[in-house]
């Protein structure tokens, strides 16, 4: 059964919010999953692929959006709309920055929510917490200090 980790950061920014998803990336990928980034939509996908590649100096995290030519080539894929497609090499994570569950979230081993102080994000993920409590997924919260 899908695991679902909650990571509550005390910050209101967007900025905060994929600053941390970038890092929750990089040990997600160094844990050995097939990562894949849910974004809400193409220019939050944009974003994203922009800071894994600038998000720390040192940091190397090979990741491709889905449907590029390296999406098959990579751990690490970034997407708004469609799932990637099942990998038999490796377990499989989901980080979801969507405000809504992916109606294809059960098919990974593990589920990443990273909620921040913004309301909306609050209220869409509560709803959220909620759905899974609600379905039996175990659910484990993570709060951040800031």
């Amino acid at each position: 059964m899908t695991q679902v980790d909650f990571y509550i950061l005390p910050d209101t920014t967007l900025e905060a919010r994929l600053g941390f998803a970038c890092r929750l990336a990089e040990t997600i990928a160094g844990k050995g999953y097939r990562l894949h980034l849910h974004a809400e939509d193409e220019a939050m996908a944009s974003d994203l692929d922009e800071r894994l590649w600038t998000f720390r100096p040192e940091a190397y995290l090979p990741h491709a959006l889905l449907g590029s030519e390296m999406a098959e080539s990579v751990a690490v894929t970034i997407g708004w709309e469609q799932p990637p497609e099942p990998s038999a090499e490796a377990p499989m994570a989901l980080l979801n920055l969507d405000p809504g569950i992916p109606e294809w979230f059960s098919r990974f081993e593990r589920v990443a929510e990273i909620i921040n102080q913004h309301q909306q994000v609050l209220v869409a993920k509560r709803e959220c917490w909620q759905t899974y409590k609600q379905r039996g997924y175990p659910v484990k919260a993570h709060q951040l200090r800031g």
